[in-house]
């Protein structure tokens, strides 16, 4: 398999080398690669799971000394998404050591997370027995929605994977507050409701246009009304505690809760700091992203169907309705002409901050920073999170890191160019997490 994997970094490089790249289709992924590295670094066989060819789920557990007691689960995914090797300084699955980073796709979105988890679980392996079972879990195809991962496992393996609490994605760096760093907690995520625009025309040849009924005209007119246009606003419970842990001047705090004001901030934001602009954008509001476009087969040819996706992104308060409402509302004369379609739906989910687990993460960071002091967040983007959120379970998403890269910089990370993870910043994720897991013990019931 290829060179020793003997600590997280080691287990970092062979996750991003194994090259599990999830573009959407059933036989992409490969997750049974990195499924390979994981019983290597464990020294043995976990319980496998492979409900399609090649898309492999592994869970490792540490039978607890009670059976009833409370399950804590470390999680983490293996696939990562396609990535254009154009613009990135390193190889994407090369896996180098630069500068102090470990560079490649992956490395923020989740790999170096999975690989701190399982670098924690395997020194619990030799440790003392916990109250409650502690699993460690790695699956498939969370970059496509989980249903050959964590959805499957949940809907067909649930006494299994069973857990009351969970700790995943997606752990951030601090937070920029007045009076210093603030570690953020991730306690939350936006709903996914990916819709397709679809239109209809009549073919003919494209050396004659005039009157044609071409049926990429109205969605293309459709897809630019739907990047362009202002999108309703939610000021949620977790985004309001989000900007109060920041510690702002007053106009700028009441601007970032204010649905009136709020737009007029972000644009003030974004004069100085564009990417922080972009996430407070996506966290207090819906959002509607076209993402593919298709039309036609051939140059000469009116095309007789166009088909757009839009990755819409839900808050709490929004649904359906919401979406559709909005859509119609900006498509106007062309709504007649334009059939929207739900593709995949899943509500907005979060977990509140209090309880024995956010104690444990607050112990954590008081341990490592001498501080309690916390930023609870909401992800833009969806996590498999949801799935155990919806059987009671509470999920966060926590890490420690160093500070050479900023939050704002780390977002511009996901599914982009260059993303790495600094050699310390993984040191101190694993040292962060294990006094995690231990203070979690420590507050048994």
């Amino acid at each position: 398999m290829g060179a020793t994997v003997s600590n997280a970094i080691d287990l970092l490089q062979a996750l991003i080398v194994n090259r599990c790249v999830n573009d959407g289709t059933p036989d992409s992924g490969h997750e049974y690669r990195s499924v390979g590295t994981l019983s290597e670094f464990f020294g043995e066989s976990g319980q496998v799971f492979e409900p399609h060819p090649g898309r492999q789920s592994v869970l490792y557990r540490i039978p607890g000394s009670d059976p009833s007691a409370e399950r804590l689960m470390l999680m983490g995914h293996l696939d990562v998404v396609p990535v254009s090797a154009t613009g990135w300084t390193h190889d994407p699955f090369g896996g180098e050591i630069d500068d102090g980073f470990v560079w490649g796709r992956g490395a923020v979105d989740m790999l170096n997370v999975t690989a701190a988890m399982a670098m924690v679980f395997r020194q619990r392996m030799s440790g003392p027995q916990p109250q409650g079972d502690l699993l460690f879990l790695a699956v498939a195809d969370e970059e496509n929605g989980g249903a050959y991962g964590a959805e499957y496992l949940v809907d067909h393996h649930w006494e299994t994977v069973r857990s009351e609490y969970m700790l995943t994605e997606i752990a951030y760096p601090a937070v920029s507050g007045v009076a210093g760093p603030i570690p953020a907690i991730n306690v939350g995520e936006k709903g996914p409701f990916w819709h397709q625009l679809r239109s209809a025309g009549t073919p003919g040849h494209g050396s004659q246009p005039y009157g044609a009924d071409n049926a990429l005209i109205p969605l293309a007119r459709a897809v630019t009304s739907v990047a362009g246009s202002p999108t309703p606003v939610i000021i949620t419970d977790d985004w309001r505690s989000f900007v109060e842990t920041l510690g702002l001047p007053d106009a700028q705090k009441i601007g970032l809760v204010d649905p009136d004001l709020l737009d007029e901030t972000i644009d003030a934001i974004a004069v100085t700091d564009p990417f922080f602009a972009r996430y407070v954008h996506a966290c207090t509001h819906l959002t509607l992203t076209p993402t593919v476009l298709n039309a036609g087969g051939k140059a000469n040819v009116i095309p007789d169907e166009a088909v757009a996706s839009i990755d819409a992104r839900l808050l709490p308060g929004q649904d359906e309705d919401t979406v559709r409402e909005h859509l119609a509302k900006i498509l106007g004369g062309d709504a007649e002409s334009i059939t929207v379609e739900l593709v995949r739906t899943s509500a907005a989910n979060s977990s509140r901050p209090a309880g024995r687990l956010w104690e444990a993460l607050l112990d954590a960071y008081e341990v490592n920073l001498g501080d309690r002091r916390v930023a609870p967040t909401l992800t833009p983007a969806s996590t498999d999170a949801r799935f155990w959120r919806r059987r009671g379970a509470v999920a966060y998403g926590a890490g420690l890191f160093c500070d050479r890269v900023s939050f704002p910089e780390f977002l511009t990370m996901f599914h982009g160019h260059d993303e790495r993870i600094s050699l310390e910043s993984m040191d101190l994720t694993v040292k962060f997490l294990g006094e995690a897991v231990a203070a979690f013990e420590r507050r048994s019931p």
